[in-house]
């Protein structure tokens, strides 16, 4: 074959576009997860006890429980929920994925999480559209933090 015969650049250029597709199918998603989440997840996990006043006179009164720290592939998320007479009053999360496309995520998401969880009471809520992992800790750690108040 010639070298400017049109089979051989068909070829030459099939190849190369395959090998591109290849290579962009094995590259993994970089740059959000977080990098301290070893340091961020120790300390909320010590202070968790001290935050949950079990109330030993019987009073039914508001208590603020943490959730365990559920890791994501985006960053740590923790929630912390204040009960009263075994109601779920408020929600928020202590940690959530930041830094890149994640805090964007987290700043539209963990709004709507925190509404569901007050409205549905227990940690069995419709994951926020665009923001998968970040849905799935978030149940996760209000799960836990539901199992501590009892409920």
């Amino acid at each position: 074959m010639r070298k400017s015969h049109p089979i051989r650049r068909v070829v030459l250029t099939t190849a190369a576009t395959v090998s591109g597709i290849v290579l962009l199918l094995t590259l993994k998603p970089g740059g959000d997860p977080g990098s301290a989440s070893a340091a961020n997840d120790a300390a909320p996990q010590q202070t968790s006890a001290a935050q949950s006043p079990q109330g030993g006179t019987g009073a039914t009164g508001p208590r603020t429980i943490d959730g365990s720290v559920a890791k994501t592939q985006y960053g740590p998320v923790q929630v912390r929920i204040t009960v009263e007479g075994g109601r779920i009053i408020q929600a928020e999360a202590v940690q959530a994925p930041s830094g890149g496309k994640s805090t964007e995520v987290t700043a539209d998401a963990v709004p709507k999480l925190n509404q569901a969880a007050v409205t549905a009471g227990t940690a069995d809520i419709d994951a926020v559209s665009g923001a998968t992992y970040t849905s799935g800790g978030y149940k996760e750690s209000l799960q836990s933090a539901v199992d501590q108040a009892g409920g």
